[in-house]
């Protein structure tokens, strides 16, 4: 359900449907019944919105299907685990469900978020903000980001449940019985605490409308930033033959030359599927014919650099920005087993997909500088990194405006690249910047500060995306503060409700 809520779906209302049935589900249930459910659950959310893992395994990684099958289904049940704990500590803390649960299951749920994004290295996805931006609540992005969203989104669901389990008539329906009277003062509570809460749910909801209505960020150069995508939909089986690899440049120098002359040409992820050190007849002359053009060209490369304390040799998955530009950036976010393999030395080899091209990168380090094109700033991204909330937030400090370059072949016609292109619009909402997103095979797309498409490409075709977008200054909240604020209130409350004496009778 939580996945239909989310792109390419985009039916919001089941996300905050499924909170007040998980709610119901886990009421009365021990710590250990609610560990299994959350596993079950898990596996359903994750089953269905990361199917597309499967089509990496098998397409990519050459896995039969039944042991692609199997990878994945390990994959789905491990990750399942994150909201198995989740609800297991939420009765584990509280073991009964009162008033108070209304605020501290959402409290436990973005806690629970937050650590799964980063807990042996993340996987920030599927977080249930990501259905509302083109709802109210789109207006907190800026204040709080898609983890403030998702507390709403839960609060208004937990809400919702204790509104409807203290209705007299549906208990009587449940119990199939006649409910004693309370007495006066507890029939008031009663009457008036769930109201309370679907009350505070709506003010929430119109605030972020209010929210909505300030631009954090300004324009600060009216002058347009021209920009050429280039999409070549280079098949993903022949990407590192190296027999295809001066075809592929060649592809690229072709569908750019009519846009020469535009600020920026963004040629994807690895688009030149050749080591740095390596590339210097490729990189030169498209260099000269950029800087000519008065054009920068960002692209991205691998890029191989030892070093020079402990000579230790490393490859990089990076982004380099010539022409009128300069500079070049080092991933920092690997993908685990796309671009390093955990466990390395008992895995390497086992099977295929444990072995695929450029599956030894080494992470970039903290802090690089930013890119130039011309003179302005730009912060980029690469693949992965565009889905972690905080790190955007940290790196997007000062930048004119972002770039995220991807390969979504790994995807294939899965709903993942719809997904991830969700992820950068939230992005792009919650630092008030453009965003230019470049891919091999869709979708590329330039993204508005208010978080909308303003143009984007179809998948699977080679064309190039073409669009102005601007020079961007001041700051969100939480560009400044990121997701402190929304972690710390959650652990606020928690310790509030730890505090707080034995719960009332009248509940």
């Amino acid at each position: 359900m939580q996945t239909l809520s989310l792109s390419p779906f985009n039916y919001w209302p089941l996300g905050i449907l499924s909170i007040t049935i998980i709610m119901i589900g886990m009421n009365g249930a021990s710590p250990k019944k609610s560990l299994l459910f959350g596993w079950l659950f898990g596996i359903g959310l994750f089953g269905s919105g990361v199917s597309w893992v499967y089509v990496s395994i098998h397409n990519f990684g050459n896995a039969p299907a039944p042991l692609a099958t199997a990878l994945t289904a390990i994959f789905v049940a491990a990750i399942a685990l994150f909201p198995a704990a989740t609800f297991w500590l939420f009765r584990k803390l509280f073991n009964g469900q009162d008033r108070w649960s209304v605020i501290t299951f959402p409290a436990v749920w973005v806690l629970g978020d937050w650590f799964r994004s980063w807990f042996l290295t993340g996987f920030p996805w599927l977080y249930l903000g990501y259905g509302h931006l083109e709802t109210p609540l789109s207006g907190w992005a800026g204040v709080l980001g898609v983890h403030g969203i998702t507390f709403i989104c839960c609060l208004s669901g937990s809400a919702i449940w204790y509104f409807i389990s203290r209705s007299t008539l549906i208990q009587r329906l449940i119990n199939k019985q006649q409910l004693s009277q309370p007495a006066p003062r507890a029939e008031l509570q009663r009457k008036l605490l769930p109201a309370s809460f679907i009350c505070f749910a709506t003010i929430l909801w119109m605030l972020g409308a209010l929210l909505g209505t300030i631009k954090w960020g300004y324009v600060k150069d009216i002058t347009p930033i021209t920009v050429a995508a280039i999409q070549a939909n280079i098949p993903q089986e022949l990407k590192w033959s190296r027999g295809y690899r001066l075809k592929t440049i060649e592809i690229y120098q072709t569908l750019s030359e009519p846009h020469w002359g535009k600020s920026l040409i963004i040629w994807p992820e690895t688009a030149i599927p050749i080591l740095y050190d390596q590339a210097a007849s490729i990189i030169k002359p498209i260099s000269i014919r950029a800087r000519e053009a008065g054009s920068t060209l960002i692209s991205g490369i691998p890029y191989r650099e030892k070093n020079p304390e402990t000579g230790r040799t490393s490859i990089h998955n990076s982004i380099l920005s010539t022409g009128e530009g300069e500079g070049i950036y080092h991933k920092q976010r690997l993908v685990p087993f796309g671009e390093y393999v955990p466990l390395e030395n008992i895995l390497r080899g086992l099977i295929q997909f444990f072995d695929l091209p450029m599956s030894s990168f080494s992470p970039g380090r903290p802090g690089q500088s930013k890119l130039k094109e011309s003179s302005r700033k730009v912060t980029p991204y690469i693949c992965y990194e565009i889905v972690y909330p905080d790190f955007v937030a940290d790196n997007a400090r000062d930048a004119d405006y972002l770039l995220t370059i991807s390969n979504d072949s790994w995807f294939g016609r899965s709903i993942g690249p719809l997904q991830h292109l969700e992820m950068a619009q939230m992005r792009a909402l919650e630092n008030a910047r453009y965003v230019v997103r470049g891919t091999n095979n869709g979708i590329s797309a330039i993204i508005t500060p208010e978080g909308s498409v303003q143009s984007q490409t179809e998948q699977f075709v080679s064309t190039v995306l073409t669009g102005e977008v601007y020079a961007m200054g001041g700051r969100t909240p939480f560009n400044y503060l990121g997701s402190s604020p929304i972690l710390i209130l959650c652990g606020l409350l928690l310790i509030f409700r730890r505090l707080l004496s034995k719960p009332s009778s009248n509940q």
